[in-house]
């Protein structure tokens, strides 16, 4: 494997931690700084906002200006997110807060072309080993988000998650300093005369359909139940360090698969590994439904992560196999912005679901999303795909 796609499988990690991190403490703090319900999960759901307006100009601009470009711009959106956000939290500002959360969404957002970035940088025949390495980098973030927002709760006086963004701005440093060493393909422009279909065109292909119905639901369902854990899991009187525990073997359960998910796509396809993702997704549902002790969270949540890795790293191999070279930056571009569109409903629903719906209402609400993801996947033919 190209040392390319392990530079991208670190930066990725860091990328993953400071996520993770976030999601450990955005929600809590929402919560300190909101006014009403529905603004607790404000701050996560601007993160997923700015996420979602980096999608579609992060692709047109790599295909550009290359990927370096392209990775070190998101970055330095990331510091300045970081620093943006602990101004907010200082102050007492949710506004500013929210702010700074959506700045560190949109370089998370250009950080989602990494998987993308490592598919140019090997041969066809290692694309699923390679997306699934680059998102193994996960595993790190298991380790550093979680804990860095449980050991950075003394670092500053004035708050207890103040620490958290100090850590955050140095993982964007480190960051930054690995993509400018790193070799990252080249810009790719568009050949003269080169034919790229439109968007009705493209939708119009059932397999691009249910890849991209596959990555929305799968993230959308997995966001919406991770933002809402430290809410229950709160309402429940789980102190902080069983939550950040809960939330760490969730991340696990998201990256670990990773390092055998591509060897399952290639021995089962892709379709079957995403029929699988749907049923991890539904035995977490159950899971949760079965109790509100801590282990029923722990469990439910890692059957969440690995029912996430197989739908997102099963739709992102099916996607490739739905456009050609010069519809590249259109389809992944899309993809993504419809993918993180959901999530960020999600994110932004989660707060008021918890407190509308209930933990067990709200686990119920995803199971006929979940089911939708597995009725198309199952119509889609059982051989594996050929390129559009």
């Amino acid at each position: 494997m190209p040392i390319t796609v392990w530079g991208l499988a670190i930066s990725q990690a860091l990328l993953a931690s400071g996520n993770i991190l976030l999601v450990s403490v955005s929600a809590l703090i929402g919560q300190q700084l909101a006014e009403q319900a529905w603004q607790i999960t404000l701050p996560v759901a601007c993160q997923f906002a700015g996420l979602i307006a980096a999608t579609l100009p992060a692709a047109h601009l790599m295909q550009r200006l290359g990927r370096k470009a392209g990775f070190v711009l998101g970055n330095l959106f990331g510091l300045l997110g970081a620093w943006v956000a602990l101004q907010g939290l200082l102050a007492t500002s949710l506004g500013l807060f929210a702010a700074g959360t959506f700045l560190t969404g949109i370089a998370i957002g250009v950080g989602q072309q990494y998987r993308f970035a490592a598919l140019e940088a090997c041969d066809s025949g290692q694309h699923a080993r390679a997306i699934s390495l680059v998102m193994a980098g996960g595993i790190l973030a298991a380790v550093i988000g979680p804990n860095l927002a449980v050991w950075s709760q003394g670092w500053h006086d004035a708050s207890a998650y103040a620490g958290a963004f100090y850590g955050l701005l140095g993982l964007y440093v480190v960051a930054l300093l690995l993509i400018l060493l790193l070799p990252l393909p080249a810009a790719t422009p568009l050949q003269p005369g080169a034919r790229v279909r439109s968007y009705g065109e493209l939708f119009r292909q059932p397999l691009l359909l249910a890849a991209v119905a596959s990555g929305m639901i799968g993230y959308g369902i997995m966001v919406l139940l991770m933002t809402a854990t430290p809410l229950a899991m709160d309402g429940h009187h789980h102190d902080f360090p069983a939550t950040a525990m809960v939330i760490q073997w969730h991340v696990l359960g998201m990256f670990v698969p990773s390092f055998f998910t591509g060897r399952l796509i290639r021995r089962f396809g892709t379709r079957n590994v995403i029929l699988w993702g749907c049923g991890a997704l539904l035995l977490s549902v159950a899971v949760n439904l079965s109790g509100t002790g801590f282990w029923h969270y722990w469990w439910g949540l890692l059957w969440l992560g690995v029912g996430w890795n197989f739908t997102f790293i099963g739709a992102t191999h099916l996607l490739t196999f739905s456009y050609r070279p010069a519809e590249k930056a259109r389809v992944q571009g899309i993809n993504e912005f419809l993918v993180f569109s959901a999530a960020a409903l999600g994110s932004l629903f989660a707060g008021q679901g918890v407190v509308l719906l209930g933990w067990s209402g709200l686990n119920l609400f995803a199971v006929p999303w979940i089911l939708l993801v597995l009725m198309l996947i199952w119509r889609l033919n059982t051989r594996e795909p050929v390129a559009a």
